[in-house]
């Protein structure tokens, strides 16, 4: 049997006003930020890094107004009784690390099942029979020494990232989780380029920084390669609302310069006198020109062929922001090369009306356009700071039976007005743009 040094003993006290107070090795912490639930765990992974550090298990005396318990930690995280203290009422502990001498300790009250999870970075699981990693074939009954692993960092936000800070191993919670989920999903890579085209037929719905903030996320998360391109015969904000490079080129720009790049010759630095790269969110603009009249930028379906077949050689990742003209040859051209589609509104009834009628309308149009908007994302976006839970709600589920999957994303002064950028959005709306993100993703 291992025994514990009488002197390796942690002291829990906890308080009425709902905070405890931790003396470990002489140095006492106040958990004053940690829910009271959840206390017994966080006390469980200071006790269990202080016995892996010792090397033994380590005794914890909790006391709660005048009732005393006591358990054991081992190294590992295992919480069980303190044989010593059962059937013992009578007698009086050795001095506790606060200094006076401990009460009479009552027989051990019920143990808490809460346990220390260490870092899973360091735990591996065996592999299962017949386990072969990277397809070799290994000889009948030959398994490989190669494990596959399992890892989880330590928890980053919230009260669990701040004391992992001081050398804790605790655990995520399910919202960080969760969050590290879409973060994987957006992150991934796919074989060959995608296209996701950003459509509504209203002004104003959203379209512009549903783009921006989509190419920003997937830029961010899963590196260089992806392109907003501005498909508007008409004034397009996507250019007045990113960041300009040293040069003001525009789509009418890349035209005729379109098969050169093409070439075996190009390179791809060759792009960067004709797109804007966007420095923080590390993704590039193809813009129009919104100064010009849509006379004078006139584009037709042929050019958006090759203006795509550009963007597939040198970008991964294609969003288009498109115009508002349903039946414009340029438009329909652009739903043609989409793998997804995304279709962004506000609260309003004329935005959320327009977005319903479009991908009814695509529904019957052929077998191909059905399945784009069956596999829609709809982005219900708070545009109005006035609008309540129960205007965003029933846009939600006026969408629910016309597309796959429907996003919301609260209201953001940072995508009113100004330069998008993911920086100055409020952490709840980045994290609602990386549910946004991840909702597309997996219809890709």
């Amino acid at each position: 049997m291992v025994h514990v040094n009488e002197a390796e003993q942690v002291l829990v006290v906890e308080r009425p006003d709902g905070t405890s107070e931790v003396t470990v090795g002489g140095a006492v912490q106040v958990l004053s930020a940690v829910p009271q639930a959840e206390v017994a765990e966080v006390v469980t992974a200071l006790v269990a890094e202080r016995a892996a550090a010792l090397g033994k298990p380590v005794r914890v005396l909790t006391r709660c107004g005048s009732s005393w318990s006591a358990v054991v930690v081992d190294p590992s995280g295992a919480v069980r009784p303190d044989s010593r203290s059962t059937g013992r009422a009578d007698r009086r502990t050795s001095p506790s690390p606060a200094g006076p001498d401990v009460e009479t300790l009552p027989e051990a009250a019920p143990v808490s099942t809460a346990t220390h999870q260490p870092d899973a970075a360091a735990a591996t699981s065996s592999p299962p029979a017949g386990h072969r990693p990277w397809g070799y074939d290994y000889p009948e009954g030959r398994q490989s020494f190669l494990r596959d692993q399992q890892q989880e960092l330590s928890a980053r936000e919230g009260w669990r990232g701040a004391l992992n800070h001081f050398g804790l191993r605790l655990a995520p919670d399910e919202a960080e989780r969760s969050g590290r989920a879409d973060a994987a999903t957006v992150s991934q890579h796919w074989v060959g380029p995608r296209t996701i085209a950003v459509v509504n037929a209203k002004g104003g719905a959203g379209k512009t920084p549903t783009t921006a903030m989509l190419a920003a996320t997937f830029a961010r998360h899963g590196g260089a390669g992806v392109l907003a391109w501005e498909n508007n015969q008409t004034r397009g904000t996507l250019g007045w609302r990113t960041e300009q490079a040293r040069h003001d080129a525009t789509s009418m720009d890349l035209l005729p310069r379109v098969q050169h790049l093409l070439g075996t010759g190009a390179r791809a630095a060759d792009l960067a006198r004709y797109v804007h790269h966007q420095r923080a969110d590390r993704y590039d603009v193809l813009r129009s020109q919104p100064l010009a009249l849509a006379s004078e930028q006139r584009v037709t379906p042929h050019d958006v062929d090759a203006v795509h077949e550009l963007a597939c050689k040198y970008y991964r990742m294609i969003l288009i922001d498109s115009g508002n003209d349903e039946s414009d040859p340029t438009w329909l051209r652009m739903v043609e090369h989409s793998d997804q589609l995304v279709v962004p509104t506000t609260t309003r009834d004329d935005h959320a009306e327009a977005g319903a009628l479009l991908l009814e309308a695509l529904a019957a149009r052929d077998e191909r356009s059905a399945q784009l908007a069956a596999s829609a994302v709809v982005v219900v976006t708070q545009a109005d700071p006035k609008a309540t839970a129960a205007d965003v709600q029933r846009v939600v589920e006026g969408f629910g039976a016309l597309a796959h999957q429907v996003v919301t994303v609260p209201f953001d002064p940072a995508l009113v007005d100004g330069q998008l950028r993911h920086d100055l959005l409020r952490p709840a709306t980045q994290r609602a743009w990386l549910a946004a993100a991840a909702a597309v993703a997996r219809g890709l």
